[in-house]
């Protein structure tokens, strides 16, 4: 089975978390951001740190138009996966979108937005290496 996980982007930012996981849902929210210019990637494993989800995915649109597009594209490809219909908060302004889909939790931000909530502190995730 194809293990999840995603690359630094091409913008030479900093490389974002890499995550071992057979999960199915994940490797499918990874590639559909990736497929969709997504930005920063991020992934934390939240196994032990809560009961929300099994996984955090983080990151970054460049506007409030393509995170909102990510977010819908996101969730018609887990629909159209048969991963059923992901909760979607936060559409009308698109500063931040949560896509809730159960055991996978994702936050597409613009970047302004992101670097003031910083949730990637608060979640303990120390970098490259993985989470805290």
């Amino acid at each position: 089975m194809p293990q999840a996980q995603i690359q630094p982007a091409s913008t030479g930012a900093t490389p974002p978390a890499m995550v071992q996981s057979d999960d199915p849902l994940l490797a499918l929210v990874l590639k559909s951001l990736d497929d969709d210019q997504g930005q920063d990637l991020v992934t934390i494993d939240l196994e032990g740190k809560s009961s929300i989800a099994d996984f955090m995915v983080i990151a970054s649109g460049r506007s409030t138009r393509q995170v909102a597009a990510m977010a819908q594209k996101l969730g018609e490809r887990m629909k159209d996966g048969g991963f059923g219909h992901p909760r979607i908060e936060g559409l009308p302004a698109a500063d931040w979108v949560l896509v809730d889909a159960g055991s996978v939790v994702v936050h597409l931000f613009r970047p302004e937005v992101r670097s003031f909530y910083n949730l990637e502190r608060m979640w303990g995730f120390d970098g490259p290496s993985g989470a805290a």
